[in-house]
């Protein structure tokens, strides 16, 4: 019997089986590991493994490797499973620990011999989206061959070795779901739009100019109409950049635009910024917890990429200028900025279906290098230069809007959420390679599967969709005021605080939308915002 594919998504930590007399896998059928992977495993079965996990009860059982996920059913019954994409694994932490000791008496002219009589192991694996698990292994040598096999096959850098190359949910097909060129649509409306985006003009020390830059900047804006520039580097960060080619547009060279600098810390920065903050949310006493998570920096991120987002988005509306939007390579803090103030200004990207469009046009297609940026989490040892949430830090955004306006967004939390594990790790390809040329080139289109089918399965798409949602077709402007900007407990949080009460609360207002005419979202949305007061309202996090 074929075994049962993983949980899309990442489904359940540990789910019940589908019928207890019908067992679903079995180490000797598990996935078959391709030659590739198979002398990357050094041991693919062990029993009796305990698995612990904060706030819930352990679970002891048959562990085993395979090519691309870590398996454990439960003993004796065997009535619950976990299924861990392996290459969710941020970082292995091993120790052995000795059980016993055997030491035989001294005799003459020999030396003491000291034997292990017995040993066991611990792993901590800290994982991509945050959760820690921790594996009690019998037998030191078991430990530490499970531990390097999980460290290589977490770390296979061939994007077609990945697991969305071998993964094949039911009921899909191959290039079903990807979106057919939003960006080629986007372009072709550029006459009519008002808010662009672009790299840093590459004018280096000796200040040259483009003149086909200059002709196009110009031909945008109408006689004596004045548009804006907005560089998200320092004036100073821009001025250094002209030492390495790139630089800022000429003042002289661009007489009806004005630019302005909104620096948006990005790379190394943010980096450490999440690492501290996830470091934070670990603490257990109160006083130092609200100490780190100022420290760490991170809500004043926030609070930076939505202004900067209200600039942009000000500019448009209320002046009724042009915008422009670059940093420097144009695929960071620029489709930061201009893909939330699409969402503060234009109700169709709050639908569901257009948020979907909105991340493919200004995220996938405008070349954000997911694989470096998502690369490690918050707990890899290793400290590498092109990692950084930026795409974790738009979606803490979009979450502050969804907060402050219970109302116009389609989608909930939920989906932000699994947008976010899949960016660091998923069965599909929607986030994999840098840019649409090494797509084209790893044929990602036609050989993996789309997060987007899968989302947009009817079944699927109930779960993701806000019950208290109505149509806004008005601008949302976000306040960023220090009590305004929270933190995400939803994903900060997820695994170290129960949200079962969280997920009754929601599974109860969904019933009684369902249930009640429109009068009542208002309602329940009044009492939702008053029955979950946050504790880091008011914190220093925007100064």
């Amino acid at each position: 019997m074929a075994s049962r594919s993983p949980p899309a998504l990442g489904g359940p930590l540990l789910a019940p089986r589908l019928s207890p007399a019908v067992p679903t896998w079995h180490p000797t059928r598990a996935e078959a590991a391709p030659m590739e992977f198979s002398e990357l495993i050094k041991t693919a079965t062990v029993e009796n493994v305990l698995l612990s996990r904060p706030g819930l009860p352990a679970v002891r059982g048959t562990l085993c490797i395979t090519s691309h996920h870590l398996l454990l059913s439960s003993s004796p019954r065997g009535d619950l499973e976990l299924w861990l994409l392996i290459r969710n694994v941020d970082a292995v932490e091993k120790r052995v620990h000795n059980l016993g000791w055997y030491q035989p008496p001294r005799t003459a002219g020999s030396l003491r011999d000291t034997r292990v009589s017995g040993s066991s192991g611990t792993i901590t694996l800290r994982c991509k989206d945050l959760k820690v698990l921790q594996l009690e292994i019998p037998g030191m040598e078991e430990c530490l061959n499970i531990a390097s096999s999980i460290e290589a096959l977490s770390s296979v850098d061939s994007v077609m070795m990945m697991y969305p190359f071998f993964y094949r949910p039911p009921g899909l097909r191959l290039q079903q779901g990807w979106h057919q060129s939003p960006l080629e649509r986007h372009f072709q409306q550029v006459a009519s739009q008002a808010l662009l985006r672009s790299s840093q003009p590459l004018t280096g020390p000796n200040r040259r100019r483009c003149r086909e830059d200059e002709k196009l900047l110009g031909t945008i804006l109408d006689e004596g109409e004045r548009g804006f520039i907005i560089d998200t580097r320092s004036a100073q960060a821009a001025k250094q950049a002209r030492m390495s080619g790139g630089g800022t547009e000429p003042k002289s060279s661009y007489p009806q635009w004005r630019r302005l600098h909104r620096a948006l810390d990005r790379g190394r920065p943010l980096q450490e910024s999440f690492i501290r903050l996830v470091e934070a949310c670990a603490e257990q006493g109160m006083d130092r917890w609200l100490g780190r998570l100022e420290s760490s920096r991170w809500l004043s991120h926030v609070k930076a990429a939505l202004s900067t987002a209200c600039l942009a988005a000000q500019c448009l509306d209320r002046e009724g200028c042009k915008v422009l939007v670059h940093g420097a390579e144009g695929t960071d803090t620029t489709l930061l900025v201009t893909a939330l103030a699409q969402l503060i200004l234009d109700p169709s990207c709050r639908s569901l279906e257009g948020f979907q469009g909105l991340l493919e046009r200004e995220w996938i297609q405008a070349g954000h290098p997911f694989q470096l940026r998502c690369a490690r989490s918050a707990s890899s040892h290793g400290r590498g230069k092109q990692e950084a949430p930026l795409f974790l830090l738009f979606l803490d955004c979009v979450w502050q809007l969804s907060r402050q306006f219970p109302f116009s967004l389609e989608f909930g939390e939920q989906l932000l959420l699994t947008l976010f594990d899949n960016a660091y790790a998923s069965s599909y390809g929607t986030f994999l390679c840098n840019n649409e040329k090494e797509r084209s080139l790893c044929k990602v289109k036609e050989s993996t599967h789309s997060l987007w089918a899968w989302l947009n399965q009817p079944e699927e798409r109930q779960k993701y969709l806000n019950p208290l949602y109505s149509h806004n077709p008005l601008v949302i402007w976000p306040s960023v005021e220090p009590q305004s900007i929270q933190l995400w407990q939803g994903l900060f949080l997820r695994w170290i605080r129960p949200s079962q009460h969280l997920d009754e609360a929601w599974a109860e207002i969904r019933r009684l939308v369902e249930g009640n005419n429109s009068s009542s979202k208002e309602s329940t949305g009044k009492r939702l915002s008053q029955s979950f007061p946050d504790p880091t309202a008011g914190t220093q996090n925007g100064r």
